[in-house]
């Protein structure tokens, strides 16, 4: 599998890079990098400190430093003010990003191998959709587009109570972005807090004695805070779960396709993926929700991430 990450590098994100960077049957060929959990400019040097650990190369983008309209402002409560959990000891990393644009490298790859590459979005849209507006041949160009965000039952989490993060941080480029691609993969917010890792299981993983697990474990300390705050069941994984259906699609147990948009108005709603579950609106599925997986095959996936 050829894929394109496109991220916005909290923590999260980071261990879903590290979970393709392990897939032996998968090349990353490109990283783009965009504002949400936090800035790009911090965005960028935490993809490349993830190459470090992994040992492994990909070229790194940097793309779009703020959403379409929408005010931005972090999410440091949860990445904290790095994005990597303020990983104390954190190493300097020699590598550098790439002098192309994100948005421009997007274009340019899919256009060298049409119907090739899988694209996988950890973070708000802003590169997609601006991809798509420079380039209306991008959508069809990509073999499979698959995102981590949006609700299926307005179960969000954000001010926007109905909102996942993802999408709120930019609705207007999530919104562009499933008005032209034929077909995506969603994994959703709920999907997320229906499928967390057992606190046993994630412990266990971050206790190996490997750099990967010694990495996982230094900068998901916030996030684990905020989660037991909260008290979930185990540690929830949403931009991993989106790379392990990726991944292994046979870790899906139930989906179904809905014509999806989004929400760009509502005074307490704006952001909210809306899904057509009656098929009244006329408008043809665009999105696979994806309802039910595999958590024990999403664990296998990270023991081999950390081995």
């Amino acid at each position: 599998m050829r894929m394109i990450i496109d991220t916005d590098a909290g923590v999260d994100d980071a261990q879903a890079i590290m979970m393709a960077l392990a897939s032996p049957d998968v090349t990353v060929e490109a990283i783009t990098t965009v504002t949400g959990n936090v800035h790009v400019d911090k965005v960028v040097p935490n993809v490349l400190t993830v190459l470090d650990i992994m040992k492994k190369d990909a070229p790194v983008y940097r793309g779009a430093d703020r959403p379409l309209i929408a005010d931005w402002s972090p999410e440091e409560h949860v990445h904290a003010e790095d994005g990597l959990g303020n990983w104390q000891n954190r190493p300097n990393t020699q590598r550098r990003a790439e002098s192309e644009h994100a948005v421009n490298a997007l274009i340019r790859l899919a256009n060298q191998a049409p119907g090739q590459y899988t694209l996988v979005a950890l973070g708000p849209l802003t590169n997609i959709a601006l991809a798509a507006q420079l380039d209306p041949s991008f959508p069809v160009k990509i073999r499979q587009f698959v995102f981590m965000g949006g609700t299926i039952q307005a179960m969000g989490n954000t001010a926007n109570l109905t909102s996942e993060f993802n999408i709120y941080c930019d609705p207007e480029a999530a919104y562009m972005a499933l008005r032209v691609f034929p077909m995506a993969t969603m994994l959703s917010w709920e999907t997320t807090l229906a499928h967390p890792m057992t606190w046993p299981q994630f412990e266990a993983l971050t206790e190996l004695d490997t750099d990967a697990a010694r990495f996982m474990k230094a900068t998901s300390r916030v996030t684990v805070e905020l989660i037991k705050t909260y008290r979930y069941p185990g540690y929830l994984l949403p931009d991993p779960l989106a790379m392990a259906i990726t991944l292994q699609p046979d870790l899906i147990r139930q989906s179904a396709e809905y014509a999806v948009t989004v929400e760009l108005h509502g005074t307490h709603t704006r952001g909210q993926t809306i899904i057509d579950h009656m098929a009244r609106s006329g408008h043809k599925p665009n999105v696979r929700v994806i309802q039910k997986l595999d958590i024990d095959g999403v664990a296998a996936l990270y023991r081999r991430m950390l081995a």
